[in-house]
């Protein structure tokens, strides 16, 4: 059973993985945290006046009300001490406390080898059907594509999954009830037939840049490894990038001009030839 009390304090801004660990090993349950008083809750490393006060305002009564209408609207809701929530992404040391997943989610689908596959909103033709290529490749193989549910690139790679009978995972930045952008709507909806949307935020959340800039830690936690397909230097998937640096997913990107892809090479990542796409596989 999910604990509604668990949920409410997962939603509150800038309660984090961190966060809620230290809240949870002081307080002794997510009750007990929302139960305290400001005194109380600035007495945890990292706990602020203006946190204290959010987390005081919690409405828990509104989260009790609203988990049977997320549920009846096909959202399960995962916590992170579930068997069912993802181990690659339970490592991490800002896992999310809870998400709210819809679609497939199979032991299956849970096991399988996962490749990550982003980039620019704006690709080179020659970028998007790399992506489109190396996603139904992959799935071919048996691997699950992770992607952002953005246009341009990560619509390819999700498409490309599909096209080939294969697993998707969109990691959204914001709700699953408010599906960001609404052109990607129809897409969401196939996706959740050959996989599952992921996300962190309130179900009703509307997308927001901060959003979309955390849930890249999501994909590269939920991947064995990413392909950084087509970026500027300072684009969107550069976040994607960092956070794969940082937990040690191997990283490739195609040996393209863009000034994002040029700049992953000269750090390390190893370059792909997009005229001759050799697909690396995980060891």
């Amino acid at each position: 059973m999910v604990d509604p009390a668990w949920v409410a304090l997962s939603l509150v801004e800038r309660v984090g993985g961190k966060t809620m660990r230290a809240l949870i090993a002081h307080f002794g349950s997510a009750q007990a945290v929302l139960a305290a008083d400001s005194h109380e809750l600035r007495r945890v490393p990292g706990i602020g006046a203006v946190l204290a006060a959010s987390i005081r305002a919690v409405d828990l009564s509104t989260v009790e009300h609203d988990l049977p209408r997320w549920q009846a609207a096909g959202i399960r809701i995962i916590l992170d001490n579930d068997p069912a929530y993802p181990p690659r992404l339970r490592a991490l040391d800002d896992a999310p406390p809870t998400l709210f997943i819809r679609g497939d989610w199979s032991d299956s689908l849970r096991q399988a080898q996962t490749v990550a596959i982003v980039g620019t909103r704006s690709p080179s033709d020659i970028a998007l059907d790399a992506a489109r290529a190396l996603a139904f490749d992959y799935a071919q193989k048996g691997y699950v594509i992770v992607s952002g549910l953005a246009l341009g690139i990560d619509r390819a790679a999700h498409m490309g999954a599909l096209g080939a009978a294969g697993h998707t995972l969109a990691v959204l930045g914001g709700g699953l009830l408010n599906i960001y952008p609404p052109a990607n709507k129809k897409l969401a909806d196939a996706i959740c037939g050959q996989g599952a949307l992921l996300s962190e935020s309130h179900p009703t959340a509307e997308s927001k840049p901060a959003y979309l800039v955390a849930r890249n830690r999501i994909i590269s936690g939920l991947c064995n490894m990413m392909i950084v397909v087509e970026t500027n230097h300072d684009g969107g998937a550069m976040h994607a990038a960092r956070w794969a640096r940082e937990q040690q997913r191997p990283l490739y990107t195609l040996d393209i001009p863009a000034s994002g892809n040029q700049q992953l090479i000269d750090q390390g990542a190893t370059p792909l030839d997009p005229f001759n796409l050799q697909v690396p596989l995980d060891s």
